[in-house]
């Protein structure tokens, strides 16, 4: 069986031909569903925009969104592993209180 798919994403009034693998067929229609929310948005806050700017404001804030996320994914095992030894050091004085050297 063929595992990609032929869709047309819509993205500012223009159609766009994509071959796509079937089991991302809906992020890649979230997406351009979430950029089309973008640039209304944008479109509404400012009127005087032509669509090169409200699509480049919308580019850098998917861009910025996406750095952000990142961010806190690197972080998270970071966070994980710093729990683990305040674990660690809480049990370590609890069993000093109970056995003083």
């Amino acid at each position: 069986m063929n595992d990609t798919l032929s869709i047309h994403i819509k993205i500012d009034n223009r159609v766009y031909p994509l071959e796509v693998s079937r089991k991302d067929e809906e992020r890649f229609r979230n997406a351009a569903k979430r950029v089309n929310e973008l640039t209304h948005s944008f479109r509404k806050d400012y009127p005087d925009k032509d669509s090169q700017d409200v699509l480049a404001m919308t580019a850098f804030q998917v861009v910025y969104s996406s750095l952000v996320m990142q961010e806190k994914a690197d972080q998270t095992p970071l966070i994980g592993e710093l729990k683990d030894l305040r674990d660690d050091v809480n049990d370590f004085l609890g069993e000093r209180e109970v056995n003083p050297s």
